[in-house]
This record gives structure tokens, sequence and C-alpha cells, in this order.
């Protein structure tokens, strides 16, 4: 059977005209009820679940804080909270005594007694007294505490261990000789977070190298000292 189209391309052109905008108005208004369900959904969470949620924050508060208003001498336990947190940083800070006595045996020479030692680490003044057999020796020790510097690990800057270190007060008589010096000393050396090298002059042999035997046959280093 043979089919003779008799529409004019006039008549075909406003048929596809027509569907096309019937294919649009169907998309448009699915949009515009999609943009509307959206816009419907955001005014009932701002208007209703948001404002819900912020009374019951508000609520919540309330009663927690007439909770903390029962409690007694709840200001007194806020001040003793704040210490205990700030106890770790004030303990990670405070100067590391101990190593004082590693010091000292280190840099006091065989011939040397201590009697009395003290040290203040707000003026950051270390006092030694004692006797040694010769004036000569405590002059000696003075200078190796001038003498003595410590370099931070890692770092290749030698700094002095002692500053401003004075022979204050001596005394000799037919056995022995008295002294007392005072020192500046440089608080790093007390610092638990930091890893020290020392370097003591060769000045006079110190009890940490008298009793080492071996050391007694071996040639000590030639530490270069800064004035």
């Amino acid at each position: 059977m043979i089919q003779f189209n008799l529409l004019p391309d006039v008549k075909l052109a406003f048929i596809k005209a027509r569907r096309f905008k019937r294919l649009v108005i169907i998309v448009t208004s699915m949009v515009s009820a999609l943009s509307m369900t959206a816009v419907i959904f955001l005014f009932v969470f701002v208007n209703v679940a948001q404002k819900k949620h912020i009374s019951d924050i508000n609520k919540n508060i309330q009663s927690n804080d007439k909770k903390l208003s029962a409690v007694n001498d709840l200001d007194k336990i806020l001040t003793i909270q704040n210490q205990l947190n700030s106890l770790t940083a004030l303990h990670d800070q405070k100067p590391e005594t101990a190593k004082l006595f590693g010091y000292i045996n280190q840099i006091t020479p065989a011939q040397v007694s201590l009697s009395n030692l003290q040290i203040n680490f707000t003026t950051k003044v270390l006092k030694i007294s004692g006797d040694a057999d010769t004036l000569s020796t405590v002059n000696k020790f003075v200078d190796t505490l001038k003498f003595t510097t410590f370099r931070i690990a890692n770092q290749t800057i030698d700094n002095h261990v002692f500053s401003s270190t004075v022979l204050s007060n001596f005394a000799k008589d037919e056995k022995k000789s008295t002294y007392t010096i005072e020192t500046v000393f440089d608080a790093r050396i007390f610092d638990s977070n930091i890893s020290l090298l020392w370097s003591v002059p060769n000045i006079i042999s110190t009890r940490s190298e008298t009793e080492k035997p071996a050391a007694l046959f071996q040639q000590s280093e030639s530490i270069k000292a800064k004035p």
C-alpha cells in the first residue's frame, strides 16, 4: 500500500514546535516544583528544626549552669584544677639541679676540697668555698672555671659555662690555702631539654680524670681555651 504525506511542510514544523513547547513546559514545571520543595524544606529547617535545636542547647546550658552554681567552693576547685594543669609545664621548666654534682666533679682539681657550695638560680651565681694544697692550685681552679665550655648537641658553637669568675676571698697558712670563688653560670647547663657536651681545659688534673686508672698512662687531649 502506498501512502502520501499530504501535510505541507509548514504544518509539520508547527506540530514539532508544539511538541517541543510541551516538553519545555513539563521540564520547567518539574524544575519549579523541585525548587519550591527545596525552599519549603529550608524554611522549615531554619524556622522549626534550627530554632528547636537552639532552644535545646539553651536549656542544657541553663541546666548545667544551675548544677555548677550548686557546687560549693567552685572557684577554689577551678583554681586548683588550673594549677594542676600547669604543673607539667612548670616541671619541664625547672632546672635539673642534680647535674650540678656531676659538673663539679669534672672541673674540681684533685688537690682541691669543697666545704661549701651555694647556687642561686635567680641571679645565676655559683659560690664555691673550700681549701687546697697551695694558692697556685686555687688559681688553676679559677682558670679551669673560666675556660670550661659546653656545646649543645648538633651545634658547633662553644659557649662558656661560667663568666665573671673571681677569687673573692683567700687565705694561706702552713698546711693549706682556703678560698671562696664566685662565678655566674649559663642557665642552659641545667636545662633538662638540652643535651650538652662539656669541654674542660687541661689546666690541672681533675677528680674525674684521676679516678680513671687507665687515663694516668695516656696523654691528655689538648683543648683550645678561649679567653
